[in-house]
């Protein structure tokens, strides 16, 4: 652990300032902050908008014993599972990345968990993938989910082709990630023999209106487990986990179109990722697009107006 973010009200903010003055620490200057002392291996900033930043090999000692007992009043650190013991429950979490990202694959992935995996999933430090902006840390954090004893996983990369295929099937994202969704969780059905205890739900972001949307899509081994669907899902472990595999896939494919094409294939959808699509239709044409790309998104045509009469 080697940062740790809290919101502090000034009284606390007070209380703490008063600690770290009679420590060795150094004050020092940093921007937007009432204050920031350092020491070797830590550093501990307040800022205007009241939020605390502990960053270096220090951040948990520092947390454990010094700013819950006395600045919080209240240990937390380490004891989050116990405050929500829904999270120790068996269950499956799933979860999806390239959603958004023009390039690319569409990646949805799962994983089951019980309290011995998810102890160990926290342990690790798995989190939202989207608050992880490092690759490497993403690829990291997916080892060790799969490395995990007893955590059940499975990946169903949707590539560009069959994406589009779907697309112009379906004529709805929420149809395919509803599709996507279901085969992961009939995958990792096929592997209930493994599971100790069974799962008792399955658990995704709520990405469509109507709850039914993956019922639908499940066959009848599926349709036997309860779906809870719901608003950030991300902070189930379970999901986390599953967002941090699903990621991991999606990055790796990336990576190998760019190599396939050669040509850097930005993540997102932005005025880079235009630039990209158009030099990619000027090296490639039309028909290798639907390889690498989403069809169906604005940029498509974006970048063909962009471009111009356009052969191939």
């Amino acid at each position: 652990m080697t940062s740790h973010t809290a919101k502090l009200t000034p009284e606390q903010a007070e209380t703490l300032r008063g600690i770290l003055t009679k420590r060795e620490f150094d004050a020092s200057d940093v921007p937007h902050a009432v204050y920031s002392f350092k020491r070797p291996g830590l550093s501990v900033t307040w800022y205007e908008s009241g939020k605390l930043l502990a960053q270096g090999k220090g951040t948990r000692e520092f947390v454990e014993f010094t700013l819950e007992p006395k600045v919080l009043g209240q240990a937390i650190l380490g004891y989050e599972l116990e405050m929500q013991p829904e999270q120790l429950e068996p269950r499956l979490g799933v979860d999806e990345s390239g959603k958004g990202d023009f390039f690319g694959p569409l990646v949805v992935a799962g994983v089951y968990v019980n309290e011995p995996i998810s102890r160990a999933l926290h342990e690790l430090g798995v989190k939202d993938s989207k608050a992880i902006s490092s690759d490497k840390k993403i690829a990291n954090l997916a080892k060790g989910i799969r490395e995990s004893p007893g955590c059940i996983h499975s990946v169903v990369p949707i590539g560009n082709a069959t994406y589009n295929r779907l697309h112009q099937k379906m004529r709805n994202v929420n149809k395919i990630l509803a599709w996507g969704h279901a085969r992961v969780i009939e995958n990792l059905l096929g592997q209930r023999h493994r599971m100790e205890p069974p799962p008792l739900r399955a658990v995704s972001d709520q990405f469509a209106r109507n709850k039914a949307t993956v019922k639908s899509a499940l066959m009848e081994e599926g349709r036997q487990l309860e779906l809870v669907q719901m608003h950030k899902a991300e902070s189930d472990i379970a999901v986390a986990a599953a967002s941090i595999l699903a990621r991991a896939a999606f990055v790796e494919r990336l990576a190998a179109l760019a190599r396939e094409f050669g040509l850097e294939l930005p993540k997102g959808a932005s005025s880079r990722v235009d630039a990209a699509g158009v030099e990619f239709l000027k090296r490639h044409g039309m028909k290798k697009l639907g390889q690498a790309a989403k069809l169906h998104f604005r940029t498509t045509q974006k970048v063909l107006t962009q471009l111009g009469p356009l052969n191939g």
